[in-house]
């Protein structure tokens, strides 16, 4: 049997809802990956659901996402992937065949990763059964792993408008430019887009996590709720167990967390410093934290959006400012779901929730009154930056509501409300990524798969490979439950324990000891 211990009060962490007032929001964002029914293996969120019995219905989104962008540059990005090339083409004429190319490479990694079931990168008989497989479709990942998705951009592409582009697609799912984020990645997400769409969960994104909870209750299995663990049991220095809050010790044959590095292994993390590897202490030496959001929850009368409107929105002024992450002057994300479900709104109503990437820093050391008089005029902000697309949209507010970085590390558990980690090896007293003498990291292979060096603990998310996005963290998901099926005896290794050990630790702790040294 399998006991999640979920620290929030319903499921779903970010991909929870929360009501107010006949509202039901998203507490994060609303455009999903991996729900598509189409054949292959990357509809990772559908597959999951399959696992346990369930599905969810969906509303297909035309368009994944309209940006707003300086110098006048306005793209929609089309659901049909010739329709978005003939829109981005037209922007860019002189760069058709840079376009076609750059794009190309992105499904070669698509159409390779689609091909082939999608488990655990170290488990040796998967990685085996696999390559026999599909040898060509391995080879071909193998060839973009190394490397971040700038480089490929760069090799194709030379109009720095057009470079600036691809920076904000990787930046709308990574929070980081396409120089720090792997071409993997990118290739997932730019195709998937395309191939089995942004399809929006009926009733809201939460249904997928609730419907999650009831399979695996139907199965024998416990979640509890408000259940916060404080601490890894450990045993002959092999992870057994979880300590509770409430006192309660709960022993396992394995124990996977799906806490950040930082708060499994960090400062007043759940394994005890004499515990911690030294490896894991590395992964802050490679890793920083990325932003958090400040998250504006609106209720607007829909008579004040035009009816063309998508779902989807990314809002720039400045480029010198995507990266900007105070002052409600960065990238603003908006998404509007009522246009696809009005089901989540009272009539005559829409739901806009903003957001814009904030570190918790600018949020430390105010008191009651000051920091709701900051959160009231970092909405007030965001509000006027969206009127230039929709004017008169401050008179139109309903409803308000504002969640800070302190929101997120509250109720999420997450060190400072970070999004993840960002793939940069911080200069000598720490960096917040990018800053003078920070090293950005290439590709993914420094990133940790879900075993750690503490044996019996797996770690699973957005601090394992291969890192931030949704699709991402599914992948996690999936690899990290082939890796403990095989360890705890569920499933069969297909080749000798000791070689499986072997060829596991070759693969994870080893690679990563080179990686944090070089």
């Amino acid at each position: 049997r399998v006991c999640v211990l979920e620290r929030y009060l319903v499921p779903g962490g970010s991909g929870a809802r929360y009501r107010r007032e006949g509202y039901s929001f998203d507490v994060g964002a609303s455009m999903i990956f991996g729900l598509g029914e189409g054949a292959g293996y990357t509809n990772l969120l559908t597959r999951a659901l399959r696992l346990v019995s369930k599905r969810v219905e969906s509303i297909p989104d035309p368009v994944q996402v309209h940006y707003h962008l300086p110098e006048g540059l306005d793209v929609q990005v089309h659901r049909e992937y010739e329709e978005f090339l003939r829109e981005l083409i037209s922007k860019f004429p002189h760069e058709e065949k840079g376009i076609r190319s750059f794009y190309g490479h992105c499904w070669n990694v698509f159409n390779a990763l689609n091909s082939m079931e999608l488990l655990s990168l170290e488990d040796p008989s998967y990685l085996l059964a696999v390559f026999a497989l599909h040898p060509l479709s391995c080879l071909t990942l193998l060839r973009y792993i190394p490397f971040n998705t700038g480089g490929f951009a760069r090799e194709h592409i030379r109009d720095p408008a057009l470079l600036r582009f691809i920076d904000i697609e990787c930046f709308i799912f990574s929070v980081v430019p396409a120089g720090s984020t792997p071409m993997i990645n990118s290739g997932m997400v730019f195709c998937d887009r395309h191939y089995g769409g942004i399809n929006y969960p009926r009733g809201g994104v939460a249904s997928m996590a609730e419907a999650l909870v009831e399979g695996l209750r139907e199965r024998g299995s416990v979640v509890e709720f408000g259940a916060r663990v404080t601490g890894v049991l450990m045993e002959g220095g092999e992870a057994v167990g979880v300590r509770m809050a409430d006192g309660r010790e709960i022993w396992g044959k394995a124990v996977v967390s799906n806490a950040t590095r930082w708060d499994t292994f960090g400062e007043k993390g759940l394994v005890p410093p004499e515990e911690t590897p030294e490896l894991e202490k590395r992964f802050l030496k490679n890793y920083v934290k990325t932003p958090s959001f400040v998250s504006v929850h609106l209720g607007v009368r829909a008579d004040a959006i035009p009816a063309d409107t998508v779902v989807h929105h990314v809002f720039l002024e400045d480029w010198k400012k995507m990266e900007c992450s105070q002052d409600a002057e960065g990238v603003i994300f908006l998404s509007i779901p009522t246009v696809l479900d009005p089901s989540l709104a009272p009539a005559g109503q829409h739901i806009f929730h903003v957001f814009t990437p904030s570190f918790i820093d600018e949020w430390q050391g105010l008191n009651a009154a000051e920091y709701a008089a900051k959160k009231a005029a970092f909405a007030s902000r965001l509000i006027a930056r969206l009127e230039t697309r929709f004017p008169g949209l401050g008179a139109a507010v309903s409803f308000q509501e504002v969640g800070t970085p302190r929101t997120h590390r509250r109720y999420l558990g997450r060190r400072d409300g970070t999004y993840g980690p960002m793939p940069w090896r911080p200069a000598a007293g720490g960096g917040t990524g990018g800053a003078p003498g920070d090293t950005p990291l290439a590709g993914l292979l420094a990133m940790p798969f879900n075993r750690t060096a503490v044996r019996g603990l797996y770690c699973v998310g957005d601090s394992a490979f291969p890192g931030q996005g949704l699709n991402a963290v599914a992948f996690s998901g999936f690899a990290c439950g082939r890796r403990v099926a095989v360890d705890v005896g569920v499933e069969k290794r297909g080749v000798p324990k000791g070689v499986d050990d072997a060829l596991s630790d070759v693969l994870g702790v080893k690679r990563l000891e080179w990686f944090s040294r070089n």
